[in-house]
C-alpha cells in the first residue's frame, strides 16, 4: 500500500482540482464562503464518523480514555454502511449550517477534496509540526490527505481491496489455489457455480461497494496507464475497452457470478457473507478481518485472500487512504487536535484494532491478525490505482452508480454507458 510508484504522483493528480489557497490559522478559523467566525472554546467535542457497527465501541472507549485523561466530554456520532453515498453529504449540510463536527472521519482524494476547497477544513500543518506526524505517520498516506499542498488532513489508514474468501468453499467447488489470471477466475467462478455456490458477494444499494468489481474490470481491460488517465479524464471513455469493461461487468451478473438481486442488496448485510457461508468470496480489504471474521467469532484460517489478477505488470489492486480532518471553525481546535495525536498512538491504533493503520508501530500483528498482516506482507509495497468514488467528485461518482445500475437492469448498452461515462467526467473536467 506504500510503493512508491503509487502514492504522491496518483493522489496529487486526482487532488489539483481541489484547494487554492488553504490558509487558516491554528488560531482563529476560517468558516465557509470566508467570514472570520469560530465557535467559542468549551469543553465538549463531537467526532462524526462511518465507523462499522463491530468497531465503533473501540473508537469510542479511546475517546473516553481521553476525555477522562483530560477533561473534556467528546460525543462521538456514527453513521455507519452508507459509505461516500450519504456520509458526505450529511456532514456538508451540517457544515454549511454553521455548525458541524470539531473533527470528522473522511476518505482522501475527491471525496476529501471539497472540504478543503471550502475552507471547511483547518490546515493541519502546525499540528503536524507540535505532533511530529510528519515523523510518526507513513508519508505517503499523508499525500492522500494533501491538497494543494496543504495538509487538510491526517491519515490513520491506507487499504487495500482484493478477494477475501472461504477456503471451505473453494475447496467444495475444486479449487485448490487462488487464481492467476483472469480466465482462471473466469474459470473458478464458473465451477463455484457448477458446485451451487454464489462466487462474488457484493450489493448494489448505494453503488460503492459494486462498484468495486467494475474498477478491476477496467483495470484489466484497459490496463494501469490507460485506466489512471480515464479516472483523470485525460482520456475518452467512449473507447472499446471501457466498453469490454461493462459487457464484463454485465457478464458477471447474468452468468450468476453476483447475487441474485445484487442491486438492492445493502453492502452492510452482504460484507460478511462469504464468512457465513453463503458466498465463496468478496472484494473487501483488511478490516475485513476484524469487522466481518473476527466480528462472526470464526478462525481467521478458514479464510483467505489474494490479489486479483489483471493480466499486467505491474499486478495493481484498488486502494484508498482515511483520516480525519478538523473544523475550521471549531473553538477547541488545540483539544480536538489533541485528541486527534491520542487516537493516532500506536496503542490506541491497536487497541481499535485497525488494520493497515499509516502509524509507524502499529502494524497488523501476525499472532492476532494473521490475514491483514500477511495481505501487507505479500501486497503492501503493490502500486494500487485510486479507487473509484474517491477517483471522482460526489456528484460525478453518483452519476456514475447510475450508469451501472441501468447497465445491470438492461436500461443501457455497455457502449451507451461507455459514451455516458465520458459524458459524465469530461463535464467535470471542463468545471
Amino acid at each position: 500500500m506504500t510503493g512508491s510508484s503509487y502514492t504522491r504522483r496518483r493522489f496529487l493528480a486526482l487532488s489539483s482540482v481541489a484547494a487554492t489557497g488553504l490558509a487558516i490559522s491554528a488560531c482563529t478559523g476560517a468558516s465557509v464562503g470566508g467570514s472570520a467566525t469560530t465557535a467559542a472554546p468549551t469543553n465538549k467535542l463531537r467526532l462524526f464518523t462511518y465507523d462499522d457497527d463491530t468497531t465503533i465501541g473501540m473508537l469510542r472507549a479511546q475517546v473516553k480514555k481521553f476525555d477522562e485523561q483530560n477533561g473534556t466530554t467528546t460525543t462521538v456520532d456514527n453513521l455507519p454502511g452508507s459509505g461516500a453515498a450519504q456520509y458526505p453529504d450529511k456532514l456538508r449540510t451540517e457544515l454549511l449550517g454553521g455548525s458541524g463536527p470539531d473533527l470528522w472521519r473522511i476518505w482522501g482524494g475527491q471525496i476529501g477534496a471539497p472540504f478543503a476547497k471550502a475552507k471547511q477544513a483547518a490546515d493541519l500543518a502546525p499540528y503536524y509540526q507540535k505532533f511530529g506526524w510528519d515523523s510518526s505517520i507513513n508519508t505517503a498516506a499523508i499525500a492522500g490527505m494533501t491538497f494543494d499542498g496543504v495538509k487538510a488532513g491526517v491519515p490513520f489508514t491506507a487499504r487495500g481491496v482484493g478477494a477475501w474468501y472461504n477456503m471451505e468453499l473453494l475447496a467444495k467447488a475444486g479449487v485448490d489455489v487462488p487464481p492467476t489470471t483472469y480466465a482462471e477466475l473466469e474459470k473458478m467462478n464458473e465451477r463455484l457455480v457448477a458446485a451451487g455456490i454464489t462466487p462474488c458477494g457484493l450489493g448494489g444499494k448505494y453503488g460503492w461497494h459494486i462498484m468495486r468489481l467494475f474498477e478491476y474490470l477496467l483495470e484489466h481491460t484497459a490496463g494501469p496507464q490507460l485506466h489512471d488517465k480515464l479516472l483523470l479524464g485525460q482520456e475518452s471513455w467512449d473507447r472499446p475497452e471501457v466498453v469490454e469493461a461493462f459487457t464484463l461487468f454485465k457478464k458477471w451478473q447474468d452468468n450468476k457470478w453476483l447475487p441474485e438481486g445484487a442491486l438492492g442488496l445493502d453492502p452492510a448485510d452482504v460484507g460478511n457473507w462469504y464468512v457465513q457461508g453463503k458466498v465463496a468470496y468478496d472484494l473487501e480489504g483488511q478490516w475485513s478481518e476484524v469487522s466481518a471474521i473476527l466480528a462472526a467469532k470464526k478462525d481467521p484460517a478458514q479464510f483467505g485472500n489474494f490479489q486479483l489478477p489483471t493480466d499486467h505488470t505491474p499486478v495493481r489492486h484498488s486502494g484508498f487512504v482515511e483520516g480525519y480532518m478538523l473544523n475550521a471553525r471549531s473553538g477547541n481546535k488545540d483539544k480536538a487536535a489533541a485528541l486527534l495525536d491520542f487516537l493516532l498512538k500506536p496503542d490506541s491504533q491497536k487497541a481499535m484494532q485497525v488494520t493497515s493503520s499509516t502509524v509507524k508501530g502499529a502494524e497488523a500483528d501476525p499472532k492476532e491478525l494473521p490475514l491483514s498482516a500477511g495481505w501487507d506482507q505479500k501486497y503492501g509495497s503493490s502500486p494500487f490505482y485510486t479507487i473509484q468514488d474517491q477517483a471522482f467528485p460526489k456528484q460525478q461518482s453518483d452519476q456514475y452508480f447510475s450508469v451501472q445500475s441501468d447497465l445491470l437492469q438492461g436500461k443501457v448498452t455497455p457502449a451507451a454507458a461507455a459514451k455516458k461515462m465520458q459524458e459524465i467526467v469530461s463535464a467535470w473536467v471542463r468545471n
